[in-house]
């Protein structure tokens, strides 16, 4: 054997074994580097939260301020905070249009509608979007003056920047809660505990009531807390409350009960007993005075009864004033299309902040009222964005005994389409706030006219020349009030209405000034 064989063999070995170390060194570092991603991957967290302002105001019902400005104006909620965290009245927030009860207990108030929840206090809404959808996990509300007013706080399933609208909207309470006074107007962050929800959400929803109130809430800003994917419930929260089985506490206790109100309104599953208990020997009167006091969803679960109960809960008697307000997430052309048998009497009809995002349509809407529309006296549609010409011009045709009409927050509706309400000759009340109601259509009507109240639009580039107007038309005016800019020359310009009657209120500041003591052929005293 040659000397060099030997040498060649080491050679190979000694080559072989620095191969497998290598080899060995490459698997480990690759495992310990795949540890090292885990354990990173581990140490972030699943679910990062996300922290967002508001990125647009998309819709409210009122506000303090003009819409030519930016002073006191609901816009003012979008972006990031411009007071908080001082505390004081500031022209930068956001401001609804009226405080406490004086509104309420003014002459000119409104009668309130029966048969409307007790647990529905909201009088105003602000709806705002965000950039990215999210599961809720906190929402804070920057509040920077007489705190308190926020009652209600709501998600919506609709993406308002989603090129492709869904085939359904859905509404969904985080959080609600009955008025409550709080102790001093210090600026504040109020985060109320939320529930978690099924759907991802770039659209919350703010309801308050400042009836409690001792001057105007400002609000600074919206911040909302959460995840991109859905939280797993914990044990707490998974766990079934038998509060929740409760009809009357059921969908936060009175708006989304009418999740199946259509279906009540059209099946009604009835058996078949001998008798009706005593309902059989109470008299009729005596029965329908006692369901008068159920409110429309409770009407719907007694009907399914029995059908003594089936034939009262569909008397049109009992649907002689109609509240659908406190429902307005639940409302549309199908409830409308139900509703039509038992509405033929109504006098009294309130839609207010019902039928947006197309719940309700111009069709929808106009064949309910060529069928419920010729004993109508009072009709509220406060926001209702869905309204246009077609369904002012079916109002004037198909309610001949209409005397009061809010049409206030309806800014879809054309200006042309004002023309129709002039045809209107029992109109004795007329909300137009923050419409785009022009003079020329204030024109049309008939000189001496009776209007018992007048809002003026925000939208108006010239609210003295409305006033102007007013005083030429309008000599029996009795109750105006008017929110309007150049308040001090409006309230000069009406002096010259010799019948002016026993109220004559202002509404820009709050201020209510009541001339009560005026006689009908002076001048109102000017504040």
């Amino acid at each position: 054997m040659s000397p060099v064989f030997p040498m060649l063999t080491v050679l190979s070995m000694f080559y072989y074994m620095c191969l497998r170390r290598r080899a060995r060194t490459a698997t480990r570092g690759e495992m310990n580097s795949r540890r090292a991603i885990e354990s990173n991957t581990r140490a972030l967290p699943i679910n990062v939260e996300i922290v967002q302002y508001a990125k647009e105001v998309l819709d409210f019902s009122s506000h303090y301020g003009s819409e030519n400005s930016m002073s006191y104006t609901m816009w003012n909620l979008a972006g990031i905070p411009n007071v908080y965290p001082s505390s004081g009245d500031f022209t930068q927030t956001a401001v609804f249009r009226t405080y406490g009860t004086w509104w309420d207990h003014c002459p000119s108030a409104r009668l309130p509608f029966k048969r409307t929840p007790s647990t529905f206090c909201s009088q105003d809404y602000v709806e705002l979007a965000f950039e990215e959808p999210v599961y809720p996990t906190a929402v804070h509300i920057l509040e920077t003056y007489h705190p308190g007013a926020v009652v209600r706080i709501l998600a919506c399933s609709a993406n308002p920047y989603s090129q492709n609208p869904p085939a359904e909207v859905r509404w969904e309470v985080l959080w609600s809660e009955a008025p409550t006074k709080v102790n001093g107007p210090q600026a504040r962050q109020f985060t109320p505990c939320i529930k978690q929800i099924n759907f991802p959400t770039n659209l919350i929803r703010l309801e308050v009531n400042s009836s409690l109130l001792d001057y105007y809430t400002e609000l600074d800003a919206v911040v909302l807390h959460g995840v991109k994917e859905r939280p797993v419930l914990s044990l707490k929260t998974s766990m079934i409350d038998m509060n929740d089985i409760d009809d009357d506490e059921d969908e936060e206790k009175y708006g989304c009960g009418m999740d199946t109100l259509n279906k009540q309104f059209s099946i009604v599953t009835l058996r078949e007993w001998p008798t009706n208990g005593y309902f059989d020997k109470l008299p009729y009167e005596l029965i329908q005075l006692i369901l008068s006091h159920l409110t429309v969803p409770d009407l719907c679960r007694l009907a399914q009864t029995c059908k003594l109960l089936y034939q009262h809960c569909c008397d049109p008697l009992q649907y002689i004033h109609l509240s659908l307000q406190p429902y307005w997430a639940r409302i549309n052309d199908t409830s409308l299309e139900y509703l039509q048998s038992r509405c033929t009497l109504i006098q009294w009809l309130n839609l207010s902040w019902t039928g947006n995002r197309g719940a309700i349509s111009v069709s929808g809407f106009s064949r309910f009222l060529k069928v419920c529309g010729s004993e109508l006296v009072r009709l509220e549609l406060s926001c209702g964005h869905f309204l246009n010409e077609t369904c002012l011009e079916v109002i004037t045709e198909m309610c001949p005994n209409l005397q009061e009409l809010n049409l206030s927050s309806c800014d879809k509706i054309p200006p042309q389409a004002f023309n129709h309400i002039a045809k209107v000759g029992s109109l004795k009340r007329l909300i137009l706030y923050r419409t785009k109601v022009e003079v020329s259509h204030i024109c049309h009507r008939q000189k001496g006219l009776l209007f018992e109240q007048i809002l003026s639009s925000g939208y108006l580039l010239d609210a003295l020349l409305i006033m102007l107007t007013l005083e030429i038309i309008c000599t029996s005016c009795w109750i105006m009030n008017a929110k309007s800019p150049e308040r001090s020359q409006a309230r000069f310009s009406l002096g010259e209405c010799i019948t002016l009657g026993p109220v004559f209120d202002f509404s820009t500041d709050g201020l209510s000034v009541q001339t009560s003591n005026v006689l009908a052929t002076s001048k109102p005293e000017l504040v």
